[in-house]
């Protein structure tokens, strides 16, 4: 344990595990976090934080729970409007931590130490004031910090203010790699390095801190990826809209088959493109929509538009022939989603939807964005490709959203809330 007595490291601060995703990182940072705050602390507070509360109970409650099951550790899980974990005479607070308001539900908070999961995906905000708030001690012991998280850019301000600075700010940098987590078999890792290419396969995979630069989905192959056949037995079929008013506007009508495992094949089968300025002329929502109907006849009334198409959205609805679902646009997550299913043999374009192919080519990441350590896709020859995300990631997030049966975690344990 870093913290333990004869480590070297016990005088240090913070703690950070960074690396490659199913390295293990996880794990061990919630047992390291538990084991540290029972042993040198009671009767304090503690908070643990993920990205959002959707995403504290996946990534570190759950695991958490079998945790202290197996070193038969008794805890009480409160669901209450202020959410925590008593565990000992320990109290641990639960947040989320997804926008830049979120840092004011720590205010007034006192504890003890905190684990962060996914640290570099905080605002910093949230991040700052989780270290402020950290300043309980018990005997001689001081409070610490648990940090854990995915490579991002190298100039990510994770990446500039805290590892690059770890030596003066007495921070212990782990870097964890696929290979150090011993309960993977060589099966799942060769599966996972398949499932990533580019940027996301040198962060993901590697653990390296790089910058996104370059065309988005570079693991496209024309030979590999573009048909030029209706493929056979699709069953079904959704249509994907990415709406401008001054910048074109795109759908893409997408079938669905299912492979042996039961993962969605998805075809990109025909298109709609309109460039009002192009043109010179712009639409109305009331013509966008009757081309939409004409453009889904005969294969669906299933429509995925983004949900900031609030105009087109209620023109659709009014007229009542096709059936809306608001996409999820999460736009990183969206593009490694659709990148995933590009590099896994599961996403293939017709040859007559043009300007999707164009965009393959010319979708790239936008570099001045990347200099001030964000991931961003510049904002040009996207809107094809926006609408493939909006449909693709709205399916595939479904399965990412699948309720959590804590039942078989909490047998025997008493909930609250």
């Amino acid at each position: 344990m870093w913290w333990a007595s004869k480590s070297p490291y016990k005088d240090y601060d913070t703690v950070i595990a960074e690396g490659s995703i199913r390295s293990g990182k996880t794990i061990a940072m919630i047992d390291s976090f538990i084991t540290w705050s029972l042993a040198k602390h009671r009767d304090q507070n503690f908070i643990i934080a993920g990205r959002s509360m959707g995403a504290l109970k996946r990534n570190v409650l759950e695991p958490m729970f079998k945790i202290l099951v197996v070193k038969g550790i008794e805890y009480h899980y409160h669901r209450s409007e202020n959410p925590h974990v008593i565990i000992g005479s320990n109290t641990y607070y639960l947040f989320g931590a997804n926008n830049e308001a979120s840092q004011d539900t720590l205010q007034g908070l006192t504890a003890a130490g905190a684990y962060l999961d996914e640290a570099a995906l905080f605002p910093r905000s949230f991040v700052d004031q989780a270290q402020g708030r950290c300043s309980a001690e018990t005997g001689d012991e001081g409070a610490k910090i648990f940090l854990n998280c995915n490579p991002e850019g190298p100039y990510h301000w994770f990446k500039t203010e805290y590892i690059d600075k770890a030596k003066e700010k007495r921070i212990l940098v782990l870097h964890f790699q696929m290979d150090d987590n011993l309960s993977l078999s060589d099966r799942v890792k060769n599966r996972y390095r398949r499932m990533f290419s580019g940027v996301f396969y040198q962060r993901f995979i590697l653990g390296l801190w790089v910058m996104a630069q370059g065309v988005i989905y570079d693991m496209f192959r024309e030979d590999e990826h573009v048909i030029d056949e209706w493929p056979s037995l699709i069953r079904e079929y959704q249509v994907c809209v990415d709406y401008g008013t001054q910048n074109p506007t795109a759908f893409i009508l997408q079938g669905i088959k299912y492979d042996r495992d039961g993962q969605r094949i998805y075809y990109n089968l025909k298109e709609y493109y309109y460039d009002g300025r192009k043109k010179e002329r712009q639409k109305l929502d009331s013509e966008y929509r009757k081309d939409l109907e004409i453009f889904c006849e005969g294969y669906t009334n299933k429509v995925i538009i983004d949900p900031s198409a609030a105009s087109l959205i209620a023109e659709i609805r009014r007229s009542g022939e096709l059936s809306v679902i608001q996409a999820k646009n999460d736009v990183l997550d969206g593009i490694r989603t659709v990148g995933t299913t590009i590099a896994d043999g599961r996403n293939y374009t017709h040859r007559k939807c043009v300007n999707l192919i164009r965009e393959r080519s010319s979708y790239v990441w936008d570099e001045k964005a990347a200099e001030r350590g964000e991931d961003a896709p510049k904002k040009q020859n996207d809107h094809c490709s926006d609408a493939e995300r909006y449909g693709i990631y709205t399916n595939e997030k479904g399965n990412l959203n699948m309720p959590v049966d804590h039942a078989a975690l909490l047998r025997g344990v008493k909930v609250h809330g």
